[in-house]
């Protein structure tokens, strides 16, 4: 009665009920956009992977791109050098905390992968090709306790066997280093001539300690790793292209004498 017997009682009421009116509809659309955010979300998430799917760097052409590197210090008796191809690749899976560690690599038997061949980093080896599929190819770490290396000190070439004990993903073990090798901290290792799978001269490490037990007439060396093994994300597989005739030659059992 009293907001319809004036008008300026009409106004002021007017404006009161839009002002509470205009609340509640906030709140009500509010409280209704909150409820369809979930919908929204869906609809947008579903856009982006139909936009994604057309984008052309979600698609990758297979690497079969390969460096020749002449291995210099194996001649044969013609003169010959031998050759290694070096095929780049992607580290799509690594871990370094368990006793038997593995890396994964965007490279497979399409891109020329076989098994035995080495892997190595810019910094230095990582470990050895055990199993190939079409695109993959998985990789036994040097972090693994069956892990064996043919190594030597760079300053001498005495060899020996590089091995991890399983605790120190950043040392590794290198064992038979004979007592006559004058061995000193920071002595650098490498691999050795020995390796069929690695070339010679590639850096393992470098030498952090050693000891010396009486028993026995070799050293026990502890090695700082060169490739650090929880960053890698790219590295090299490397092709011995006698490979295969090496193992096979060194796999024969001698015949005896007839």
């Amino acid at each position: 009665m009293l907001s319809r017997s004036s008008q300026t009682h009409e106004a002021f009421f007017a404006a009161a009920s839009k002002e509470i009116t205009g609340k509640i509809n906030t709140q009500f659309d509010n409280f209704y956009s909150y409820f369809r955010l979930q919908e929204i979300n869906r609809q947008l998430t579903a856009e982006n992977v139909k936009l994604r799917n057309q984008l052309q760097s979600d698609f990758i052409v297979p690497d079969s791109s390969r460096k020749i590197v002449i291995d210099s210090l194996n001649k044969d008796s013609l003169n010959r050098y031998r050759k290694f191809y070096y095929l780049p690749a992607k580290v799509v899976g690594s871990t370094v905390t368990l006793q038997t560690n593995f890396l994964t690599l965007e490279r497979g038997s399409l891109q020329g992968v076989k098994k035995g061949m080495s892997v190595i980093s810019p910094e230095g080896i990582v470990g050895v090709v055990t199993e190939v599929s079409d695109n993959y190819c998985r990789v036994m770490s040097l972090l693994h306790r069956n892990s064996k290396v043919s190594a030597m000190l760079k300053k001498d070439n005495n060899a020996g066997s590089i091995e991890w004990d399983g605790t120190d993903p950043t040392y590794l073990t290198l064992k038979n280093i004979s007592k006559g090798a004058q061995v000193k901290k920071g002595d650098s290792v490498v691999t050795s001539n020995y390796s069929a799978n690695f070339p010679s001269n590639i850096m393992i490490g470098t030498v952090a300690d050693f000891t010396v037990d009486p028993t026995i007439n070799f050293y026990t060396l502890k090695v700082k790793t060169a490739a650090n093994f929880f960053t890698l994300q790219y590295v090299y597989i490397v092709e011995n292209v006698r490979y295969a005739e090496q193992i096979k030659l060194e796999s024969t059992k001698p015949k005896g004498n007839e």
